[in-house]
């Protein structure tokens, strides 16, 4: 039963500082670049959490916005109390997240092996299409294929 209070509570926190935020916050900081949440983890007495903020935009902005969320602690604390949605309105820390980033940037280095993969195979000669391996599902489609064309025969 604490587990799916404990989950309820990092949803609700996660859903309403991201509405506070987007809505109620004046502050022009915040208006830099674009802030999500992406995770919220509470401590198992429900008494601290640890927001998890990931915020598009340069090495400034990124700053200037985690700067702000400290600054509005209070602020964000206050509100999530006045909207009467929890009995102890936890303390409430803040972590960039840079997932999305490293994500971002694992996708570009596998698309760059792939072009390069793809150009040494052009300079050998080689079709670049058939350096990669048929997933299993174009494999089969392929073997039905043929199987149906036998059977026409």
């Amino acid at each position: 039963m604490a587990a799916t209070r404990k989950q309820r509570l990092q949803e609700t926190l996660r859903a309403e500082l991201s509405d506070i935020i987007r809505r109620d916050m004046r502050d022009p900081r915040f208006r830099a670049g674009l802030l999500s949440i992406t995770d919220v983890e509470a401590s198992d007495d429900l008494k601290h959490a640890v927001i998890f903020v990931s915020i598009l935009g340069d090495e400034l902005v990124r700053k200037t916005e985690m700067q702000a969320l400290r600054d509005a602690k209070g602020v964000l604390k206050y509100e999530l109390g006045r909207r009467k949605l929890f009995n102890y309105v936890p303390d409430l820390s803040f972590k960039y997240d840079d997932t999305l980033e490293r994500g971002a940037s694992m996708f570009a280095l596998l698309e760059r092996v792939r072009q390069e993969d793809e150009q040494r195979a052009r300079d050998a000669g080689i079709e670049p299409e058939s350096l990669y391996a048929k997933s299993d599902d174009e494999t089969n489609d392929e073997s039905s294929d043929k199987t149906e064309q036998g059977d026409a025969e």
